[in-house]
């Protein structure tokens, strides 16, 4: 007989509950006092374990971007020293002057690098706050690291080829003097 609880010892007499059932009910109640119910450790556990993934996702997408970022600062260093080894020495008074960033700039060059410039066999790169020359081999080793670098390139007109085409066969009838300089 339990003997702390006289509703459950007046039920027992009148015949209305079995003594198997009021110890069931007491064990319920024991393990719910002493908190060894399985549905609270459960759902702790289940935030835990939620929580644990959060964190390890949050963890995996910042080590991600940090290796994004250490990959975007290698490519950069190797476009640099591609640049400063590479670079063409500029000599000449002839001014080449070209756009960069809403700014009209301008390098001093001899008449055969202006050439070079035009027909696209050289490229302006921008390092750092200056601008160099490069061969074309190394311009195109410099794009694929860094293109935000590449700030001139006359080599690059095939996408436009077909609208220059008409406009070239147009402007063809048109006589530029050959000592035009800009």
């Amino acid at each position: 007989m339990a003997k702390g609880n006289p509703l459950q010892e007046q039920l027992l007499k009148a015949g209305l509950v079995k003594k198997s059932k009021l110890a069931e009910v007491a064990r319920e109640q024991n393990k719910a006092r002493h908190g060894k119910g399985p549905a609270a450790p459960n759902d702790i556990q289940r935030d835990a374990e939620r929580a644990r993934a959060e964190k390890a996702e949050r963890d995996r997408a910042i080590e991600a971007e940090r290796k994004a970022q250490a990959r975007s600062a290698e490519l950069r260093a190797q476009a640099r020293q591609i640049i400063e080894d590479r670079k063409v020495p500029r000599t000449g008074e002839l001014e080449y002057r070209f756009t960069a960033h809403g700014a009209i700039r301008t390098v001093l060059v001899n008449d055969d690098l202006r050439r070079k410039l035009s027909a696209g066999a050289l490229v302006i790169v921008q390092l750092d706050d200056r601008y160099e020359l490069l061969p074309r081999v190394a311009a195109d080793k410099v794009r694929e690291r860094d293109a935000g670098m590449i700030v001139l390139d006359h080599g690059q007109g095939t996408k436009t080829e077909a609208a220059t085409s008409e406009d070239d066969a147009y402007y063809a009838q048109f006589q530029v003097p050959d000592d035009l300089m800009w």
